[in-house]
């Protein structure tokens, strides 16, 4: 298993840990924490194995974060409609 895949299974663990943990912000500030780090690991994964990897990575971190990615599409929907 490459470098990359393997900080990537290291960092859903982590952001399932914090999940787990009790938060007095429902969990917004790790949401930025990891996304900022995500998102160099999601380059990382696609330079080295391929875009079908990067993709299926890019799934499972979607999967994890999707509140954040939930607000981000109503807010682009109500900035579009008007």
């Amino acid at each position: 298993m490459s470098h990359s895949i393997t900080l990537a299974c290291l960092w859903a663990i982590t952001a399932t840990v914090t999940a787990m943990l009790p938060s007095r912000d429902h969990h917004w500030r790790a949401a930025y924490l990891l996304i900022a780090a995500g998102i160099p690991i999601l380059g990382w994964v696609t330079y080295e194995n391929g875009p079908w990897v990067g993709l299926i990575v890019l799934a499972a971190g979607a999967s994890i974060l999707r509140w954040p990615l939930i607000y981000l599409w109503r807010w682009v929907r109500r900035k579009t409609v008007r």
